[in-house]
């Protein structure tokens, strides 16, 4: 998959001289609902012989048209996750748009005409409730008309989850909830984060659990405090871990939110290394303990629910 970066009005030498069975959508998590749509467009894409590419743009459109800022939104995916997340989807291009003042004083019909049509497309494939200017005159149904011909629309329908939408931010309330089942089965795979491995405290050796305190991307969406049954990638190997997130607070100097991961059977300095962690199962909440001898106990049947969780997975 090839990644092309642009900003409107788009340079034509970027783009690949050839048509195109076009995905749009902003695509935070590239969730069962994203899935849905990529795939439809790959199906259209195989039928009529082109090649399949996905439009995006360079940050939530919640940040450009809502009451969030870019410095404190939190993505389910940053692009580089999406390029992974699309790539295994068969994306032949993705196309990374570039919010600007230019490209969102376009209406729809210029949109259509300076965006979708300069980038070859001859099928357009989105969501039900896509839009690409303001709701009430840009969106699937006059997809229609500012089409005029040119192009072949596809619209994909909601898809359901426990009788709710399933989305973006119903993944979001799970996943702050520590609801990590409920987050993975709307997300169609184990939700990730990626991060550092930085030093820590190092309390976590002194109780018989040395841990990997990770520095986790800041623009990346945490799930909620508490115990977690976790792999952690490292030099491209996936181990079986646990993690805490919180302010472990049975102590009473940790003023900063923590990351930390404790790999079953692992003994190597890590220091330095970038990793992924895949979160799989909640195993508890955040506990304030009376002392270090109940701390190190509930360690303990933490590694053990662990251990079985990996032992019936395999």
């Amino acid at each position: 998959m090839k990644t092309i970066n642009l900003e409107y009005p788009f340079d034509k030498n970027k783009i690949p001289n050839e048509p195109i069975a076009l995905a749009l959508g902003f695509f935070d998590g590239v969730h069962l609902g994203h899935q849905a749509v990529v795939k439809t467009a790959k199906q259209v894409a195989d039928k009529d012989n082109l090649k399949l590419a996905v439009m995006t743009f360079n940050q939530s459109p919640s940040t450009v048209f809502g009451s969030e800022s870019e410095d404190s939104f939190r993505y389910l995916s940053t692009l580089t996750r999406k390029e992974e997340l699309f790539s295994d989807l068969g994306v032949d291009y993705l196309y990374v748009v570039k919010f600007t003042d230019s490209l969102i004083k376009l209406n729809g019909q210029e949109f259509v005409d300076n965006c979708i049509i300069s980038l070859h497309a001859q099928a357009v494939i989105a969501g039900f409730d896509y839009t690409y200017g303001p709701k009430e005159t840009a969106n699937m149904t006059t997809l229609v008309d500012y089409a005029k011909g040119r192009f072949s629309i596809t619209s994909v329908d909601e898809i359901f989850y426990n009788q709710g939408k399933l989305g973006t931010t119903s993944i979001k309330a799970a996943l702050s909830n520590g609801e990590i089942t409920n987050a993975n089965e709307q997300l169609g795979y184990n939700y990730q984060n990626t991060g550092t491995v930085i030093h820590g405290l190092k309390r976590g050796r002194e109780l018989g659990f040395p841990t990997a305190n990770l520095d986790v991307d800041k623009k990346e969406y945490l799930p909620a405090d508490g115990v977690y049954i976790t792999e952690i990638l490292i030099d491209d190997i996936w181990y079986p871990s646990m993690t805490s997130v919180g302010f472990n607070i049975t102590f009473d100097d940790v003023m900063e939110l923590s990351i930390e991961t404790y790999i079953l059977n692992f003994n190597q300095d890590i220091y330095g290394k970038e990793v992924k962690l895949k979160w799989d199962k909640f195993l508890r909440p955040e506990i304030k303990f009376a002392g270090i001898d109940a701390l190190i106990e509930q360690l303990k049947q933490d590694e053990k629910d662990t251990e079985n969780y990996f032992e019936k997975t395999v």
